[in-house]
Parts: C-alpha cells; structure tokens; sequence
C-alpha cells in the first residue's frame, strides 16, 4: 500500500508594524499568533496540515501594507492575520479580496473595512463608532461644562474614532472648543498647546496612535496646561507611559476589557509571562484571530478555499477562543463588542498601568 503523501504547510500572514513607530503593536501580532501556531500545530493542525508563518512588516504605512499583501499572494498565503492600522488593513484587504485571501485584523476598527461589501474582511476587536460613542458620551457626562479640545492624526483610524467621539459629544449638547489634526511623526505640539492655552482648554480627546499620545501628554505637563487627556485604543501599550514619563497619570482611555483577566484565558496568560512576554493590547486578539481560521477550515475541511472558510465564520459561530466565544454578522463584525474607560495609574511597584473605571 503506498504512503499516504504528506500535506503541504499551510501558510498563514502575520501583518504589522514589526519596526517603526509602532513596532510594539507588531510585536503582539506577532507574539499571539506565533502563539497560536504553536499550539494549533501540536494539537494536529489544520486539516492534516501544519501552519506555518509569514511575516509581513508594514512600518503602518499603506503602501508598504500594499506591497506585504503583493508578497503574501505571491507567496501562496490564503489567511492573513492583520493589519494593525485600518488605513493599512483597507486597502491591503482590496488586494486580498481579489486574490482569494481572508483577512481578520485583531484591531482595524474602522467602520468602513467592513462596510465595503467584501467578502473577505474580518476583526476580532469592535468598530470606532462603537467606541467613539462610549467615548463621547464619558466626556459628556464628566466634563459638560469643560473647554474640550479634539485631536486627531489624519489617519483612517484617528480621524474615524476622532470624529465618532465628537458626534456623540455634540449629540449630548456639548461643543468642541477646537478640532484639530496633526501628522504622523510630529515631535513639536507647540504651537498646538498654544492653541490650546489661548482656547482655555482643560480637557484634550486625542484620537491616534500612542507615540504621539505620549508627545502630547508630555509637552503639555512640560508647557504647563493642566488638561485632563483622553485617547482611544490606539494607546493601548505600556511603550506610552515610556513615552509620556509621569504626565500618563489619570489619562483616560477606552477599550475594550481587559483580555488578561478573562477567566478563558488564564492559562494562555500564564503561558505567555512563563515565556517573558506580557500579553498586552492585541496579543489575544490576535490568537484568538488565528483559532477562528483554524476552527473554519476545519470545519469546511478545505484549507486553501479561503471563501468558503469567509462564509463558515459568519454562519457556523460562535466560534469557541481563548478569550471567549465570537460570532460574526454577515459584514465580518464581531457580534459582541464592546467598550469600556480605563483610566492610567502608578502601581504598586511604582510602574504606571491602566486599570477599569468603576
């Protein structure tokens, strides 16, 4: 009787910033799906076949994000684990839709990757207009009568959960004091906190990335402006309390809850710290992104039919992860999402961390 031939790896992209600015994002894509490999992999693997990673480093920029999918469809990869920014993941995911391969971000939550129609897009996270409505309707509730400034940085993700914010806030009977954006990799706020000096500000929502969070948050304290900040989950890295020093203490911050201290995934946690790694941010996020393909293509049996796994996740859920049950709805949202405020503090080992408002 001949041997039964051996199956091929099955390649699965892992995309994200894994240098640059937001490197430390990149490195919890990075580490929760390798994670997951691993773990897939030694329960058996993927219908006979064992996963094997590419990893695709976009720097968050949009058109190197174009040139990792180029090289992931030319590498034979049908699953793609990523991006990390949305104005990354929306256009690469084009490139995908049209190539036959399925893309789950663990944290493009912009509206309008799953608003397209495609076939392919999926998140493990929620949506911006989720989060800018707890987000707004916080500041709302706390600061009616503060002058409230609101920031973003121009990108799909920070002009998106900026601009949710601001309508919830308005659609509370509160006006901005100003509305502003700056770019990516600006080091120099001040002309902006002069702005925000002149405008009588005491409140700042900035929505972006957590580098120049941290800017902000400092070149205020240093400048003298005593405002209460509040930021979205793109601050959700211990990398911003290195940034911003002690002017992190008390900012305000929505996301999602706490992963780590979900029940499901205590051992997957202990795992991670025993291997020197805290599974900060997206870490489970993205695990959990890599059980759902896992759990999909299994189901259907057909690893490199990446469609008719895209059609098993939105009618075959909840699908059983680490941090929970998911399910999808026929856009490739998740069906329960949800935001909560968190609010950065030093603790006892004098580190600074965020913790959930009661």
């Amino acid at each position: 009787m001949p041997l039964d031939p051996v199956k091929a790896d099955i390649l699965i992209g892992v995309a994200g910033p894994i240098t640059g600015p937001n490197a430390a994002f990149g490195a919890q894509f990075q580490k929760g799906a390798e994670q997951a490999a691993a773990d897939i992999n030694a329960a058996g693997g993927i219908n006979g076949q064992q996963i094997k990673l590419e990893i695709g480093d976009d720097v968050s920029d949009p058109k190197r994000g174009i040139s990792v999918a180029n090289k992931f469809v030319a590498a034979g990869v049908k699953y793609v684990v990523g991006h990390f920014n949305s104005s990354v993941t929306i256009p690469a995911s084009k490139v995908y839709a049209e190539n036959g391969v399925l893309v789950i971000t663990p944290s493009g939550s912009n509206p309008r990757l799953t608003e397209r129609g495609l076939w392919n897009t999926f998140r493990t996270c929620g949506r911006d207009d989720q989060q800018g409505k707890v987000a707004g309707d916080y500041l709302a509730a706390h600061f009616r009568d503060a002058k409230i400034a609101v920031v973003h940085d121009k990108t799909s993700y920070g002009q998106d959960v900026t601009n949710e914010t601001k309508a919830a806030l308005n659609a509370n009977g509160v006006t901005e004091a100003m509305y502003e954006g700056i770019n990516l990799g600006d080091k120099d706020f001040s002309a902006l906190i002069t702005k925000m000096k002149d405008a009588g500000v005491s409140v700042v929502y900035y929505g972006g990335q957590a580098t120049e969070a941290g800017l902000i948050m400092r070149q205020l304290a240093d400048e003298g402006l005593k405002a209460q900040f509040m930021s979205g989950d793109g601050s959700v890295s211990n990398e911003l309390a290195s940034i911003a020093g002690d002017a992190i203490d008390g900012m305000l911050m929505t996301y999602q809850p706490d992963l780590r201290k979900n029940p499901n995934a205590k051992e997957l946690v202990k795992k991670f710290r025993a291997a020197g790694f805290e599974p900060e941010g997206y870490t489970l996020y993205s695990y959990a992104a890599m059980q759902i393909v896992a759990a999909a293509a299994t189901k259907v049996g057909a690893s490199d039919d990446a469609q008719k796994v895209a059609e098993a996740i939105k009618a075959s859920g909840p699908w059983k992860t680490a941090i929970g049950e998911i399910g999808y709805d026929v856009k490739g949202d998740v069906t329960r999402p949800g935001y909560v405020i968190y609010k950065w503090r030093k603790d006892g080992a004098g580190s600074y961390s965020f913790v959930e408002e009661e």
